[in-house]
């Protein structure tokens, strides 16, 4: 389905980001894992076939061209991106302050954007390809003590809807997951921040936050599996549109 394809994974080091990596590949592709931390990128490049790590800040564009530029010389081409890293903060909205406001809106949208537009621009000279930004049903639905994740992944799915849009003339497929319930690093230290609040285990809170009619949690490498279909051919009618891969916990 991706066979001889190359695609640009942000925050590959861990998560869904790796796990897309590891699901691309089986499926043919070759993929270039980027992370802030670049050992952790290079780590988790090592184990899959096909793959490189890379340092990469995508709130930096100089940092994001850096490593468009490391794929195609790596590999000689480029077919497209998913953009997964991101960060959340959690606070209530009285005591989140305005400059983890800022952060956490400069990594998940403006970082987000500037990955967009980065590989955007190098699909569009060379002929067209495909872009899955991942975002989270908390931009559909929202949870309480995430208010800027919330504003930041409801920002994305808009994002997604314009570039799909005004790049459709380009060859450039663009939409966004919305992933919801996943066994990963990021759901575990939301439940470690919960657990002293509501006096309990973080591994019983942990243990709760499956989607209720999968009665488990997402797997990474599920997620995985939907943005590879998103970077296929088989989603050319699939445009701006993002996708709940929460297991039936978002309804619309």
């Amino acid at each position: 389905m991706l066979s001889g394809r190359v695609y640009l994974v942000t925050g590959g080091g861990g998560g869904i980001g790796a796990a897309t990596g590891r699901v691309l590949t089986e499926r043919g592709a070759a993929v270039a894992l980027a992370d802030l931390d670049g050992e952790t990128a290079r780590r988790a490049a090592s184990q899959i076939p096909r793959a490189i790590g890379l340092q990469c800040d995508i709130t930096d564009a100089a940092s994001v061209a850096e490593a468009i530029e490391q794929t195609v010389t790596h590999f000689g081409r480029l077919d497209g991106a998913v953009s997964n890293a991101g960060t959340v903060h959690l606070d209530t909205a009285w005591d989140l302050t305005p400059e983890q406001w800022q952060r956490e809106l400069e990594v998940n949208v403006t970082g987000t954007f500037i990955t967009a537009r980065q590989v955007g621009e190098h699909l569009r000279s060379a002929g067209g390809g495909a872009i899955v930004n991942v975002a989270s049903n908390c931009g559909k639905v929202g949870y309480a003590n995430m208010a800027a994740y919330n504003a930041s992944k409801a920002a994305v799915i808009s994002m997604t809807r314009s570039l799909a849009m005004e790049w459709a003339k380009d060859g450039i497929n663009v939409n966004a997951v919305c992933p919801g319930g996943v066994d990963t690093p990021m759901l575990a230290n939301v439940a470690e921040w919960l657990a002293p609040r509501l006096d309990a285990e973080p591994e019983e809170l942990l243990a709760g936050m499956g989607p209720a009619q999968l009665g488990r949690r997402v797997r990474p490498e599920e997620v995985g599996a939907v943005i590879a279909f998103l970077l296929s051919d088989d989603a050319t009618i699939i445009r701006g549109q993002a996708i709940n891969a929460d297991a039936g916990d978002t309804p619309y």
